[in-house]
């Protein structure tokens, strides 16, 4: 099956390319550059893109971003540290923004006569984003249904929606993905921080998977602190 991915440069969606890769017929990847402060994972799509020997568009919506006000990604707010799963983390909520990026990628699906497009929403991602959930999936699919009616058939993959971090993260290792080169981060530095939700689910995956983290953190511990404080409140 010809497929386009969407790939952010993060784990999940480059992890997700090179599946793709491996078990369909990968003909380009696409990319959004959408204002966030973590850019960074642009040119981790890049490589991935160079890697896989596909074609690469990174779309600017920016003028789209500016104005989906509200989100710490977005806007001059704080990224919040501690677990992924912390109500904090709605703070890093694009409104829209997987609806926004998808009704795009399924446009140049069709214009590229591929036959599917995949992306890379989890498990984990469902309690924070409700644009990442299988209802949203099984809505969207139907949408584009009707949107593309008589003129293309396009399935929408999402292999990774009832799948942990940890499965992707031990996936990947079977599929020889680079991890080190794949961006996570939400605060946008020069490493990976290792304190907000993104970098402590990213180093708790990598331990629940028993895989060797290759990423360097600027705090490389405090995912510890961060778990044990998730499960004291929540279990308490």
């Amino acid at each position: 099956m010809q497929t386009l991915v969407v790939c952010s440069g993060g784990l999940d969606s480059v992890a997700l390319s090179h599946k793709i890769a491996v078990e369909q017929t990968l003909i380009h990847l696409v990319s959004f550059d959408y204002g966030q402060r973590h850019r960074k994972e642009l040119e981790c799509a890049r490589c991935c893109a160079t890697r896989l020997g596909v074609t690469h568009d990174i779309i600017d919506i920016a003028g789209i971003g500016r104005r989906l006000t509200g989100s710490a990604l977005t806007d001059g707010e704080a990224v919040p540290d501690g677990h992924y799963a912390e109500d904090t983390m709605r703070l890093t909520v694009v409104p829209n923004r997987n609806a926004i990026m998808l009704t795009i990628a399924f446009g140049i699906a069709m214009a590229r006569q591929a036959e599917a497009v995949a992306a890379a929403m989890h498990g984990g991602d469902h309690f924070i984003y409700p644009d990442c959930r299988p209802s949203f999936v099984d809505a969207f699919a139907a949408m584009q249904r009707c949107a593309l009616d008589g003129l293309a058939q396009i399935a929408f993959t999402t292999p990774f929606l009832r799948w942990s971090k940890a499965d992707i993260i031990r996936e990947g290792v079977r599929l020889a993905v680079p991890f080190a080169e794949t961006w996570s981060c939400y605060k946008g530095g020069a490493r990976h921080c290792g304190r907000c939700g993104t970098c402590v689910e990213r180093r708790e995956a990598f331990h629940l998977a028993g895989v060797e983290d290759p990423t360097p953190y600027d705090d490389p511990d405090y995912w510890h602190e961060a778990c044990r404080a998730y499960l004291a409140k929540h279990l308490a």
